[in-house]
């Protein structure tokens, strides 16, 4: 089998042949130690292990490791830059979002794609950025501030 290379993270990683055939969210958590992205309903379903492929979010849980040569992939774990979070990753510590934090991951990178298209979006923009995510603490409305945040737009705009 030849070498499979992906390039995650901005980094170029040589995949094990034993794991070239696997999903990419097997991949990221098993042989490349990124755990950011999370195992939720293995359909595509819940978003848990959303990843950005050339800045689209993908359910990683869906896409064969070795259909993905060439393509770039963002984790959430590749966001950060020069030791400073991502601005969307500081919006959602700073408006307190996490509780079990399952979703998290999946949900930050969506934002990032969502606020590369649309710096400025509405509610109803977030609420279809994020649908397809399975929350179940609840947090729905610190969600929407964060994104506002991140953003830079006032906490009550958006409506």
């Amino acid at each position: 089998m030849p070498t499979l290379h992906l390039l995650v993270n901005g980094q170029p990683r040589e995949i094990p042949s034993d794991w070239q055939a696997e999903r990419l969210l097997d991949v990221l958590r098993e042989p490349l130690g990124l755990v950011g992205a999370k195992f939720g309903c293995g359909a595509g379903q819940c978003g848990a292990c959303t990843v950005l492929v050339d800045g689209t979010p993908q359910r990683s849980c869906l896409l064969p490791a070795d259909s993905l040569a060439g393509r770039a992939i963002t984790t959430v774990e590749g966001l950060a830059e020069g030791g400073r979070l991502h601005p969307v990753q500081q919006a959602w510590l700073d408006e307190a979002v996490p509780q079990c934090g399952y979703c998290q991951a999946g949900q930050i990178v969506s934002v990032v794609a969502l606020l590369r298209r649309l710096p400025q979006p509405a509610d109803a923009d977030i609420d279809a950025a994020l649908a397809g995510h399975l929350c179940r603490c609840g947090t729905q409305q610190r969600v929407r501030r964060a994104v506002r945040r991140a953003a830079g737009l006032p906490p009550g705009a958006g409506a």
